[in-house]
């Protein structure tokens, strides 16, 4: 709070919203518990149809495109893009905003170039698309590796941003108690995951889909109306903000990045490339009947998607003007206070209630479908098809599938309290990192590559995983600097770039390149004609489960 003691308005407001905040948690926390006993309540009423392993993983396969796309929006529209984008934009400005421009545009090459191919090829998870045409036990094992590596990532995000939201509602500003809110936002997705399945986790997706996007929107539209609907002035005044020591400079690249611009390419190439390789999102594709459905979901949810992310331009310059960079970084919560911190600024502590509950819905809706990906990627690929090879009963995967989801629970809660403080935009951009270094070779080069080996792919899976955590531990991520995860006494930062995309990704590609040309297995040429067929056309992908 030193940084505040000259400005006195700002620190009066600070204290009044704290104040608010701290007066009103039987508002804020039944605001958030009417959401969670509704959707409790859809997700039970999905449950009475989850009978089969389709049910548990894919929903049955019963989703519209529109339905789906909505829920990919609620699944992709994480705490990263809500709090976290919001809140990179009110203290970098331009610089904030790259992500959101990264995250959108990474949706074309999803849609280009996997989403309808994987829709047809695989069954319930990423590794049936890449184990169709290569050998099954070492490929399905790097991929459920590389699946929970990249889930585990995300995971961390969500509960940071759970964590700070927290505290900003209820006015808890020590480590014990967000840690104990982490806690019950992990049981909460537990339950979520265990009684509903896929199908209840899709429908509480939708659901937060639609009221982020509202949510989001109003306070859009409320920001504009203060500066007379001119987006002009609302730069204006977060330029002209006392709290803001870097002048117009906010309105143009270089703040966050301009030290550094090979850490910006890095980013970059992580958030374009790393969606095509999230085993979340494309578990979504299996939720639709049809090819053209998939088709259909993706197109919905660019668009859903590309109009939150102009909302966030508006709230995040528009928390720079009403509230400050300087209260937002003092704030509990940090960064990711930022919207929050505006919805307390426009309407009080309704507001703040409201958006806080859409928040904390957002958080419980990811790390379900996070949690759901990361347990079938361990009871289908590897207990149903290494260590039981396949002779497992449906009934059994999905016991497994729910025992496991009870484990990932555990350790996303103790990883969450471990990262609170960092800014969550910044933990998902290490998620995409690693996404597009250990899957996104292996996806491309599975479907279009018919001279691809089962070594090029563990060569790439396990490679691209292992350089990107590598890289990411060696650097001032993880040690060296004051926002580190370990602090600046602990310094063992070698790599100088915060995110390791530009070396990882290239070397995902390579390993994947080399290490089929030294392999002189040749795999089944029948097999990859008939994934190149079903790729294509969609003949032979599963039905779909009527119920």
């Amino acid at each position: 709070m030193n940084g505040l003691a000259t400005v006195g308005p700002v620190a009066a407001q600070l204290f009044k919203f704290e104040t608010s905040a701290a007066q009103n948690p039987i508002l804020n926390i039944s605001i958030f518990g009417a959401f969670v006993a509704v959707t409790m309540v859809i997700v039970i009423r999905a449950s009475r149809n989850t009978k089969t392993a389709a049910d548990f993983y894919a929903g049955g396969r019963s989703f519209t495109g529109r339905q789906n796309g909505l829920a990919i929006a609620g699944d992709y529209l994480s705490a990263a893009s809500f709090l976290g984008i919001c809140g990179a934009i009110a203290i970098n400005g331009y610089d904030g905003f790259l992500y959101s421009i990264g995250f959108l545009v990474a949706w074309l090459v999803a849609l280009l170039l996997v989403a309808e191919l994987m829709r047809n090829t695989a069954k319930f998870t990423m590794a049936d698309v890449l184990s169709f045409r290569l050998k099954q036990r070492p490929v399905r094992m790097a991929a459920a590796l590389t699946t929970l590596a990249v889930t585990f990532f995300y995971l961390l995000a969500q509960m940071a941003g759970a964590g700070g939201l927290v505290s900003l509602l209820l006015g808890i500003d020590d480590k014990i108690g967000q840690s104990v809110v982490v806690a019950v936002v992990g049981i909460v997705m537990i339950l979520y995951v265990l009684i509903g399945g896929m199908k209840g986790t899709t429908w509480v997706q939708i659901i937060k889909a639609a009221l982020l996007i509202l949510g989001a929107g109003a306070m859009t539209i409320w920001v504009l109306a203060l500066k007379g609907f001119n987006f002009g002035a609302v730069l204006e005044a977060a330029v002209n903000n006392p709290e803001n020591t870097n002048g117009d400079a906010i309105l143009a690249p270089g703040i966050q990045y301009g030290a550094m611009p090979l850490d910006f390419v890095s980013l970059a190439l992580a958030l374009v490339l790393g969606t095509a390789g999230l085993p979340h999102v494309l578990m979504r594709f299996y939720t639709v009947p049809t090819a053209r459905e998939a088709r259909r979901s993706v197109v919905w949810a660019i668009w859903l998607i590309g109009i939150f992310y102009l909302f966030t331009l508006v709230l995040g310059y528009g928390a720079a003007a009403f509230v400050g960079p300087e209260t937002i970084k003092s704030a509990p919560g940090g960064v990711n206070s930022a919207a929050p911190l505006l919805a307390a600024e426009l309407g009080g502590p309704l507001l703040l209630g409201f958006i806080s509950a859409v928040a904390f819905a957002t958080i419980l809706a990811v790390v379900a479908g996070l949690t759901i990906t990361a347990s079938a990627s361990f009871a289908h690929d590897i207990y149903s098809s290494v260590i039981k090879k396949g002779n497992v009963t449906a009934k059994q995967e999905v016991k497994v599938a729910r025992i496991t989801t009870l484990v990932i629970g555990v350790v996303a809660i103790a990883g969450g309290i471990g990262v609170q403080g960092q800014n969550v935009a910044f933990l998902v951009a290490l998620a995409f990192a690693v996404a597009a270094s250990a899957n996104l070779p292996t996806i491309l080069f599975s479907l279009f590559w018919k001279r691809f080996t089962t070594r090029g792919a563990v060569w790439s899976m396990i490679g691209g995983l292992v350089t990107a955590i590598g890289l990411i531990i060696l650097s001032p991520v993880m040690s060296g600097s004051p926002t580190s995860m370990l602090g600046e006494n602990i310094d063992f930062a070698i790599f100088p770039l915060a995110n390791p995309g530009i070396v990882s990704i290239p070397v995902g590609f390579f390993l994947a390149w080399l290490g089929t040309v030294t392999d002189k297995t040749v795999e089944s040429k029948k097999l990859a004609a008939e994934m190149e067929v079903r790729a294509l056309t969609g003949y032979g992908a599963e039905p779909p489960v009527n119920h």
